[in-house]
């Protein structure tokens, strides 16, 4: 497992401070049908660099590089963090309309909805 002064030296940025407190506790997060509600600190330095990356997805999406996926819903939502500009709020990418909605007002409100919610919550 990487550290987190590995994944932010990896990753060129800094990762939010509710995700640095989290991690170490636990490095991800799965429901109780397997989701990964938050994924492993490696996960999400693969995650983000390949989503990041300019070859990736050309002229498919609008630009990832301002957001830091950290988990999905099992079918291919991603949740993210707002990286620029600065904010706690989480957001979902649907990967069908490459539409980006806000989720939660910050980590711990995301948590208590995607494991106390069913379906499709966010929505």
């Amino acid at each position: 497992m990487a550290t987190l002064d590995e994944a932010e030296r990896r990753l060129d940025r800094s990762l939010p401070g509710q995700l640095t407190a989290l991690l170490p506790e636990t490095n991800g997060v799965v429901d109780e049908y397997g989701t990964d509600i938050v994924w492993s600190l490696d996960r999400i330095v693969e995650q983000n660099l390949h989503f990041w990356s300019p070859g990736a997805f050309p002229g498919l999406y609008m630009p990832f590089n301002p957001l830091l996926f950290f988990g999905d819903n099992g079918g291919g939502d991603q949740f993210a963090f707002v990286l620029t500009p600065d904010r706690p709020d989480i957001f979902v990418w649907d990967h069908e309309s490459d539409s980006r909605l806000w989720a939660a007002r910050e980590l711990a409100d995301y948590l208590h909805r995607s494991l106390a919610g069913e379906g499709d919550w966010y929505r």
